[in-house]
């Protein structure tokens, strides 16, 4: 009998994967299709970190992004590995294919390259998964791994799952099966950002494993209850809760960021229309608002307040005199109304 994940479609997975596939459409609209550059690799240094923070890697985000710019960061060199590890293997994840066995060995080759001395290979010796003292999962004799694997990526080939349940399932039996005998956390978290980035390119740039790493101890008792079930649903439940998360952060991160590209762009227009000498200024608060207001008029001004990292306070006076002066009202009622920039 050929080895396939277990799992029961439930009300949860599919309202999870309409809510996700929605969320998809509202950040590929809001990207024309594609994140720009900028966007691109914030979410792909946001990815690594966390990821490999995850696996006890200590580095912060800012010290990921300066070891990725090639910078000095005074860390632990095999923290430091991990990261320009990871970094090589996401970007050479276009040319590979999910159900391809030998492109799965190859990018475990450049995740744990210089870190274990059989990188690229599957494991020789048995394994199990601890927690402090306690076995909580021992994993198949490393005897077995070349077969089960061989025929998980025939599943993942062939199955008629929907692309992100099939990630979620094909995660949870890689962390299951214990290919390797060290990175398979990461490696699954690859694969399936690599599995779901051949259903939706967009998704090569999602960084869930934030959400994953915030989430931690849920991770790993939605992996336990499995394991003693024999069943990952709940696993493939759990995913699909973060990835829809994550989507959610992403969406709003795209708003501020254009917001913010919106106040920039108006301050330049601005002064090319007062024929100014260029000089150095910050945005004022006004401005800012009616930027704010104008991209997202149903938004509160304590929201407003968070966004532009002002107290609320000095965001009601403001709106206030804008409001005195006819550039700002408001429309309907104080709950479900908006503003109107004039």
């Amino acid at each position: 009998m050929a080895y396939s994940p277990q799992f029961q479609l439930s009300h949860t997975m599919m309202r999870l994967v309409a809510e996700i596939s929605e969320y998809i459409g509202q950040w590929s609209a809001s990207n024309q299709g594609a994140l720009v550059p900028q966007l691109r690799k914030e979410n792909r240094i946001r990815t690594i970190q966390a990821s490999l923070a995850v696996e006890q890697n200590t580095l912060t985000l800012e010290q990921v992004t300066a070891v990725i710019a090639g910078k000095t960061v005074l860390g632990a060199p095999k923290d430091i590995q991990e990261v320009h590890n990871a970094f090589a293997a996401y970007e050479a994840m276009p040319k590979w294919q999910p159900s391809n066995g030998d492109d799965l060995l190859s990018a475990h080759r450049i995740l744990m390259q210089g870190l274990v001395l059989d990188a690229g290979q599957w494991r020789s010796t048995g394994a199990g998964i601890y927690r402090g003292e306690q076995l909580v999962h021992m994993a198949p004799p490393a005897s077995q791994v070349s077969r089960l694997m061989a025929q998980l990526l025939a599943w993942l080939n062939s199955t008629d799952a929907h692309p992100l349940i099939a990630s979620c399932a094909f995660d949870y039996e890689l962390e299951f099966i214990h290919p390797f005998s060290d990175g398979k956390g990461r490696m699954g978290r690859l694969w399936q950002t690599l599995i779901l980035s051949h259903w939706q390119p967009l998704l090569a740039y999602l960084p869930v494993e934030t959400v994953i790493k915030d989430q931690q101890q849920a991770y790993y008792q939605a992996f336990r209850q499995a394991d003693l079930s024999s069943d990952c649903s709940g696993f493939i439940e759990f995913l699909l809760d973060a990835l829809a998360t994550a989507l959610k952060e992403a969406i709003a991160i795209e708003q501020k960021t254009q917001v913010q590209m919106q106040v920039k762009t108006q301050v330049e227009n601005q002064a090319d229309m007062q024929q100014a000498t260029p000089v150095v200024r910050s945005v004022k608060t006004p401005e800012q608002i009616l930027a704010l207001l104008s991209a997202q008029p149903e938004l509160t001004l304590a929201e407003v307040a968070a966004h532009v990292g002002r107290a609320v306070s000095t965001i009601e006076r403001a709106a206030a005199k804008l409001k005195q002066q006819g550039r700002l009202s408001y429309q309907g009622p104080k709950k479900g109304g908006h503003w109107q920039v004039h």
